[in-house]
């Protein structure tokens, strides 16, 4: 877990890597969200955003940025459910620990999380288990050429993913049609408008 709190960027960072990932895996899955890795939407609730992370075999992240703070919480269906680390959550951060979409019909699913409150200078966390981060690697990395070698076995695009283009997105400039194009030539910005608008990317 300290090897995760250490490699978060703060957290205006975080909040930009989230989007940026979602665009691209909009850009890399257009129209269809069930493949997705990354996804955020910036209207989850009234004054908050919601990013999240899941690989389709049950392990799960969601980061939620309030004006709280931050809450993130993590869940590998291969360890066992240990929601009793929820106990170490701050108070300002209750509401989002018995969020009914952060667990199943027993109750919260939990194996890690972290928050971070706006004044506070580091972020905390606990875990049951190591290697809790794992889902987060890309996010943690923030990189044009981490993304671009998971993605290009991730989705199995049939070109090559262009690294400027892919750095265009996680730099948040606004899209073109050349840096869409270098990503997915089967799409466009109009194809993408209503999910980059969900998402914040800026115009």
């Amino acid at each position: 877990m300290n090897d995760l709190l250490s490699r978060l960027p703060a957290i205006p960072d975080l909040r930009n890597r989230c989007r940026a990932l979602a665009t691209l895996d909009v850009i890399l899955s257009p129209g269809d969200w069930e493949p997705r890795y990354h996804t955020f939407t910036g209207a989850w609730a009234p004054g908050e955003e919601l990013s999240w992370v899941r690989n389709g075999q049950g392990d799960d992240w969601f980061v939620v940025f309030s004006p709280a703070g931050v809450y993130g919480r993590g869940f590998d269906h291969e360890r066992p459910n240990a929601p009793e680390l929820l106990d170490a959550v701050p108070p300002a951060f209750h509401r989002f620990t018995g969020e009914p979409a952060f667990g199943d019909v027993d109750g919260p699913t939990v194996t890690a999380c972290f928050w971070r409150a706006p004044g506070d200078a580091a972020w905390q966390g606990v875990s049951s288990t190591p290697g809790d981060g794992e889902l987060l690697e890309l996010l943690l990395d923030g990189s044009a050429e981490a993304y671009r070698d998971w993605a290009e076995e991730y989705f199995e695009p049939e070109q090559e993913l262009d690294l400027d283009a892919i750095g265009h997105v996680l730099a948040l400039r606004p899209l073109t049609p050349a840096a869409v194009a270098a990503l997915n030539p089967e799409t466009d910005l109009e194809e993408l408008a209503e999910d980059l608008a969900e998402i914040g990317y800026p115009h």
